[in-house]
């Protein structure tokens, strides 16, 4: 599963995520890496504890919130703070795959990494490279969107950020725990869940198979569902 998910922010939101997170200090990328990762990774991270992370990743999870096809898409259960990072001077993310598990620094709150998302906060058009490069079922799959926009895709997969070779990329990226665990029975959640709509859409939501869909739609749920 490899959703995009459009204007999950919009221009003001963007601009006022930039404003709190471009005031604040930087620091190395590997402050969250594991072992894997430390030794392919090279880019600036926001310190996840710091008051300008916390701010900025707090409006990230309200506009989350506010997205129907995120939620449909993912069905969170749980969702790491969100995180900020910057890649700039041919600085780059080799290919790795994220940690199963993720703990916030100091406390006892931890997910089970099943879907990774990058929102990225830069225009595409302002860096040379950047690209979020995923191996899928179907194929290499390169992802560079708008600002605002966002991207989902399984924790599981090999990944990796092309080389920044000009400009600034930053984005926010962060994992969540869905409350349904296994890929291929979410995306028929989620392909299902679509149909409902557009069957609704047309013939109305009280109509008798509507309601039927929803039915097999929430018993579908009630029995794959981890909570």
């Amino acid at each position: 599963m490899l959703i995009a998910i459009p204007d999950l922010l919009d221009m003001p939101g963007v601009a006022a995520i930039r404003a709190i997170i471009d005031a604040a200090d930087w620091v190395d990328g590997n402050i969250t890496s594991g072992h894997q990762s430390a030794l392919a990774k090279n880019n600036l991270q926001l310190p996840e504890d710091g008051v300008a992370a916390k701010k900025a990743g707090q409006m990230i999870l309200d506009a989350l919130g506010r997205s129907p096809l995120f939620i449909a898409a993912a069905l969170p259960l749980r969702i790491f703070p969100p995180l900020f990072n910057s890649y700039a001077g041919g600085q780059s993310f080799g290919v790795h795959v994220d940690n199963a598990v993720r703990i916030q620094a100091g406390t006892g709150f931890r997910v089970r990494s099943d879907l990774s998302v990058t929102v990225f906060l830069e225009p595409p058009e302002a860096y040379e490279g950047g690209e979020l490069t995923i191996e899928t079922q179907f194929g290499v799959q390169q992802v560079k969107l708008p600002a605002g926009h966002a991207v989902l895709y399984p924790s599981s997969s090999l990944h990796r950020v092309e080389p920044v070779a000009s400009g600034r990329r930053v984005a926010s990226f962060f994992w969540l725990q869905s409350m349904i665990r296994d890929d291929a029975a979410r995306q028929m959640l989620f392909d299902l869940d679509r149909s409902v709509q557009g069957v609704a859409a047309q013939l109305g939501q009280d109509h008798a198979e509507v309601i039927r869909l929803t039915g097999v739609y929430h018993n579908l749920l009630r029995r794959w569902a981890d909570v």
